[in-house]
């Protein structure tokens, strides 16, 4: 890097600070009232029932929870691989990585049913079951991250900083890992009981992770003024390929296993063929969305300095997240349980009738609720904390920038001499 860059804060006073965050407020405000109305109510207003009994709250949570674990991306790259163009990055990747990772949790706590009776699930463990391990993951990541951000914030901390990033590495590996498994220990559903979900998860946060953290920072610098140069948008455009290819990939994998699997084959055909909505939303949405269209923009030589183009691919990135989470998690709710494998079962109580649900607007109200705890927790701290880098041109970033044409040309010729 050529010259210092510091860490400011975001610095906007009146309108132009309080009019988005009023709007953030009001988003709370409704979510809450979504929470609030579901509490008394029950989930007779919901469109959850006996089958379908994680409902799109659950969407909302295991897709902010996983997106808060690829975040951290920006911060990793620093610490743990010394990447030095990411190091003013560092401590705003860790914050946006602790907000959405609150906000998720928050959506999980509310939709319990009984938020009251978190205490018993913190006090009383199963040691047998994926989630009582997540609680001590989950809370553990906080623990962790909050820590890494003050050791890189605090001067006569910052010697440790590195060390703190390794264990946040491993950490958010393990997180991710254990998200997976909550659906690949499930070996009563044909759509989970896969050990690829623990490393399919860890690559889906990759991608969402650093598509949030994306505009995140391009939405910062558009609302402060600042300047983001290419340079910086470009090594983010060549991550979110190689991490949209990464999940394409996991993808591809885990039905092709399962198509090779007879026990999974009328769960593959209910999802890529008679699926009704969870196969729209699978090609249309995780597919269509979240891998062809990205990639296709990524790709296109034309996108390599366009902000808004990069931008709208990150868009479409966790657009796509979300409808692989709501296949994923609501469809295989729905496919109907293959309660004893090779014999016929017969009773009153819908035996192989795929399961219908339809979200409330309480469910959605509640699932947003996550989003908007995650941007103010962004918002303030940017406000507060000296987080955001008063400058990510290319004449701050870009080793070559200062170069002239014939330094650079002796350079490639050198390089490829040797």
């Amino acid at each position: 890097m050529s010259k210092r860059i510091n860490l400011d804060h975001l610095g906007l006073q009146g309108i132009s600070f309080y009019g988005p965050l009023a709007w953030i407020g009001l988003l709370i405000l409704v979510g809450l009232g979504c929470a609030y109305t579901m509490e008394h109510s029950g989930h007779v207003i919901t469109g959850m029932n006996n089958q379908v009994m994680w409902g799109t709250p659950h969407v909302f949570a295991v897709f902010l929870i996983v997106a808060a674990s690829g975040a951290l991306n920006v911060a990793s790259i620093s610490s743990v691989f010394g990447k030095q163009m990411y190091k003013p990055l560092a401590p705003l990747s860790t914050v946006v990585s602790a907000a959405l990772l609150v906000g998720g949790l928050a959506v999980l706590v509310l939709d319990l049913g009984r938020p009251d009776r978190l205490t018993v699930a913190m006090t009383h463990y199963n040691f047998k079951s994926i989630f009582a391990w997540n609680i001590y993951l989950y809370i553990g990541f906080l623990l962790i991250i909050l820590t890494y951000l003050w050791m890189m914030m605090e001067r006569r901390m910052q010697p440790h900083a590195h060390g703190a990033g390794i264990v946040a590495f491993l950490w958010r590996l393990a997180l991710t890992t254990g998200t997976g498994s909550i659906f690949g220990f499930v070996i009563a559903r044909q759509a989970y009981d896969a050990a690829i979900m623990a490393p399919m998860f860890i690559v889906f946060s990759f991608a969402y992770g650093l598509a949030a953290f994306n505009l995140v920072i391009m939405g910062l610098y558009n609302w402060t003024g600042r300047e983001l140069g290419s340079f910086v948008t470009y090594r983010f455009r060549s991550m979110l390929r190689l991490f949209v290819g990464g999940s394409a990939y996991f993808t591809v994998i885990y039905h092709l296993t399962n198509l090779y699997a007879p026990e999974h084959a009328a769960w593959e055909r209910f999802i890529l063929l008679d699926g009704g909505i969870y196969t729209a939303l699978f090609w249309l949405g995780q597919v269509g969305i979240g891998y062809v269209a990205p990639l296709l923009l990524l790709f296109h030589p034309g996108t390599r300095d366009s902000f808004s183009v990069i931008a709208g691919a990150s868009v479409l990135i966790l657009l796509g997240g979300m409808a692989q989470m709501y296949v994923t998690i609501i469809g295989g709710q729905a496919f109907p349980l293959l309660l004893f494998p090779g014999m016929e079962v017969s009773s009153g109580f819908a035996d192989g009738v795929v399961a219908s649900y339809v979200p409330s607007m309480w469910e959605v109200g509640l699932g947003l609720l996550g989003f908007a705890i995650a941007l103010l927790i962004i918002v303030l701290s940017a406000k507060t904390l000296r987080v955001v880098p008063d400058n990510l041109s290319n004449r701050f970033l870009d080793p070559d920038h200062d170069k002239t044409q014939a330094e650079l040309a002796e350079e490639r010729a050198l390089a490829q001499s040797a």
